[in-house]
């Protein structure tokens, strides 16, 4: 059986696995990207039909191309992201083979490199970079049996209102697709209960300026590591309908009900627990501190924003944060569904080498892994807050490149070398 054999191996044909390309063919890197489906599948099948990114377009893009035909400061739909995506990979000549699955990489034995199983046959690879993300594993936790009476799909699997039988809905997660999901059922005229768990809460824009621009003028995309206890803290942001800053009192107004953190089920009674003010009250403090720290810098800058007092006005707490429902009948509240907006895990069941700690966690130093020849792209705080990011991956993907490029010029010294003392 013919063996392929590639310099460079890159998993993955997303936004880290175009990155990655492009800084390989930079560092004159021969290699080869496999995507086991489209181009930035998961953006095109993953996700929901009206999501948007939630970062303007000057901001969620590649350095070396804008997205066609878009205002700067517009939320990019989702199959235009996709389509982005695949003309940077022609714009680029990614080597990037679709439709091919990578089933198994093993450590070759007794020489360097790697073996690699797919669908469409073996590759030895001396390096592999492993650029599918750390959002590859859909989490639904173990609280509602499957057996009750209820549809229950994770948040990556919902597409609109229509694919929800008739009744209720009950969203559980805070974060971004949580709400954004939650709020597009209660405009279709959904009764939706919303399970608010901690979260980070950041204005959409102040003074004129989008959250992503104060982040980036503030350092804080370029964090290196996450403060203590906010490692999975989630972020309640969207750029729908133009972008609006999330306002939990405001959608309670328009009808939605807020609980607590969903703890357990039993015999139809969904229990919350007794936490939603406290979350309401953090993601407030977090709201705040941004605009604390957007007032410093233009004071200390002098720069010529215009003020906002009309930000910092946060209303009164809703009956449902004041006197929470902390045990609900999903029967007689007429719930019908369930989305579990709890977010994702990976899954590198595919890598048989030894680079993971006891949790399955990759062992790296941004993104060079404890195993040579092996390393990751697209990891949450692989190097700075921002490395899950689209222009965040892409400057890791950089860092990433040229280790594997020093490498090889280490190895080819040697190769070198060994000639010459052959000839001598």
């Amino acid at each position: 059986m013919s063996v392929e054999k590639v310099d460079t191996l890159v998993v993955g044909g997303g936004q880290a696995g175009l990155a990655m390309s492009e800084h390989l063919s930079k560092c004159g890197v021969p290699h080869l990207v496999l995507e086991r489906r489209r181009i930035a599948e998961r953006w095109r099948s993953e996700r929901w039909d009206s999501l948007v990114a939630n970062g303007p377009a000057w901001h969620d893009r590649f350095p070396g191309m804008e997205f066609p035909d878009t205002h700067p400061d517009a939320f990019v739909p989702k199959e235009k992201v996709a389509d982005y995506f695949a003309a940077y990979a022609e714009m680029i000549a990614a080597p990037i083979r679709c439709g091919v699955e990578v089933k198994k990489v093993r450590r070759l034995v007794g020489r360097p490199g790697f073996q690699v199983e797919t669908s469409d046959g073996v590759i030895e690879a001396s390096n592999l970079v492993a650029a599918t993300g750390a959002f590859q594993h859909p989490v639904v936790p173990a609280i509602v049996p499957a057996d009750a009476g209820l549809m229950q799909i994770h948040s990556s699997a919902y597409r609109n209102p229509g694919q929800l039988p008739d009744g209720a809905v009950l969203v559980v997660g805070s974060g971004s697709s949580g709400v954004q999901i939650a709020d597009e059922l209660l405009c279709a005229g959904r009764r939706v209960y919303l399970s608010v768990g901690p979260h980070d809460r950041p204005p959409r824009a102040y003074r004129e300026r989008d959250f992503c621009w104060w982040l980036g003028v503030l350092g804080k995309w370029d964090a290196q590591a996450p403060a203590p206890g906010t490692e999975h803290v989630t972020i309640a942001v969207s750029g729908a309908r133009g972008g609006q800053t999330i306002d939990f009192r405001r959608l309670a107004a328009q009808g939605m009900t807020l609980v607590g953190r969903t703890e357990l089920y039993r015999d139809g009674i969904m229990t919350f627990a007794p936490d939603l003010a406290r979350n309401i009250a953090r993601g407030d403090a977090n709201y705040m501190s941004v605009l604390d720290e957007a007032d410093a810098y233009v004071a200390r800058n002098g720069l010529d924003l215009p003020e906002e007092p009309e930000a910092r006005k946060i209303g009164s707490d809703p009956q449902c944060v004041t006197d929470p429902i902390l045990d609900l009948n999903l029967a007689e509240a007429g719930i019908g569904s369930i989305i579990w907006a709890t977010g994702f895990t990976v899954d590198y069941n595919w890598l048989k080498v030894d680079v993971f700690d006891e949790k399955g966690k990759p062992r790296h130093q941004r993104g060079v892994s404890t195993e040579p020849g092996i390393y990751f792209l697209g990891l949450p705080w692989q190097s700075r807050r921002g490395s899950s990011f689209i222009w965040g991956v892409w400057h890791d993907a950089q860092h990433v490149a040229d280790h594997i490029s020093t490498q090889r010029k280490y190895l080819a010294y040697h190769a070198s070398a060994k000639r010459d003392t052959k000839v001598a």
